[in-house]
């Protein structure tokens, strides 16, 4: 949940717990795949448990927050696998069928699909977990619906059409659960401060970094370029309490600007972000850091860690990705997305975006 703490202080549940829900849905799964009488060996069973087990190994501290200052021009998933691949060396090969689950190399691309697809186990876990710990009830889902609705038909993961309904929910409560929860401005501003302090972290001699970061991290945030095998030993090293621990003793840092950023996060003591339905002009932001420059003397360099614009984004159902299939009671597959019986449909398929515009609300900051 990266910094949502921050708004929602239950959102203190980890990766670990997702995991074990995510297999546990899986165990659901297969259970009621197999009351229809559709094969699925042991073997095969044992690999989709793995597999969910082991989706998010490749996740470091705060989540999506630090996963490209940890881990540049890489996705999590990559990280995963090569995990995977690692321990699948030291388990002589029982992750094989996982990995091949995984990757979507296995001849019944259903397991895959369970795994990862527009409603797959992974999601169906991290939405009603986030939505109950977090309090926002609109993310609720029934997930023990959607997988009794679940069969598969030619090897592909499908769903009976009665379902159409709880699969429409599902979507709607994904998109609510982004702007409501994932996506909400005052988290995501403390996201974007902690990147930025490790943006400023990377670009500085080692004279004034040295001893503020654990050795792990130290490495992984000066050596982005090296290959993904030799970062794998002190990625495993990390959690949260490498990136608290460097934030506290950056706040006696002879950098101004990373102890500052430091002390923004530690104390709370965010930026303002104003959200809007339309793009900020250039020339408004531009104004708005030259202000700040002037008002707080500081360079165009400086300004940008605290004066910044951008975009969020977010879409309830891609149709460049694979369709969600209906089953009907004469065994014919129809897209969701010719369903005629779904009332949000244009506003799910429609990408939405918000734009920011973040700055200083006040100069104790930089004093």
């Amino acid at each position: 949940m990266g910094l949502s703490f921050l708004v929602f202080p239950s959102t203190e549940h980890t990766r670990f717990q997702h995991a074990l829900g995510a297999m546990h849905l899986a165990t659901k799964a297969v259970t009621s795949l197999r009351k229809q009488e559709i094969l699925i060996s042991d073997d095969e069973a044992e690999a989709l448990y793995a597999a969910l087990l082991l989706h998010d190994l490749g996740h470091g501290p705060f989540s999506h927050a630090l996963e490209h200052e940890l881990l540049p021009d890489t996705a999590h998933e990559k990280m995963s696998l090569a995990l995977m691949h690692d321990m699948n060396t030291a388990f002589d090969g029982k992750l094989d069928l996982a990995i091949d689950m995984f990757t979507n190399t296995y001849k019944r691309p259903f397991f895959h699909q369970l795994i990862s697809s527009h409603i797959d186990l992974d999601r169906l876990d991290y939405l009603k977990r986030d939505s109950f710990y977090s309090g926002v009830t609109e993310g609720n889902i029934n997930s023990e619906r959607l997988i009794t609705m679940m069969t598969v038909k030619d090897e592909e993961l499908v769903f009976f059409t009665k379902a159409v309904y709880s699969i429409e929910k599902f979507l709607l409560a994904r998109r609510m659960m982004y702007w409501s929860v994932y996506l909400h401005k005052t988290s995501f501003v403390a996201e974007e401060l902690l990147i930025r302090f490790f943006k400023r972290f990377a670009i500085l001699p080692t004279s004034q970094t040295a001893n503020l970061a654990s050795p792990s991290l130290a490495f992984l945030i000066t050596h982005s370029n090296i290959e993904l095998k030799t970062k794998i030993h002190h990625f495993t090293q990390l959690d949260d309490s490498d990136i608290w621990v460097t934030l506290k003793a950056a706040t006696t840092a002879s950098d101004h600007l990373l102890s500052t950023l430091a002390k923004m996060l530690l104390n709370r003591n965010l930026l303002k972000i104003n959200i809007s339905n339309i793009a900020y002009a250039k020339d408004v932001v531009a104004a708005k850091r030259q202000a700040f420059m002037q008002r707080l003397d500081m360079s165009e360099d400086a300004i940008s860690y605290f004066v910044f614009s951008g975009s969020l984004s977010t879409q309830g159902y891609d149709l460049k990705a694979a369709s969600i299939k209906l089953l009907n009671l004469d065994g014919e597959l129809q897209s969701f997305d010719s369903s005629s019986e779904i009332a949000h449909f244009p506003m799910l398929t429609q990408k939405d975006y918000k734009y920011f515009l973040a700055f200083p609300k006040e100069d104790g900051y930089f004093s």
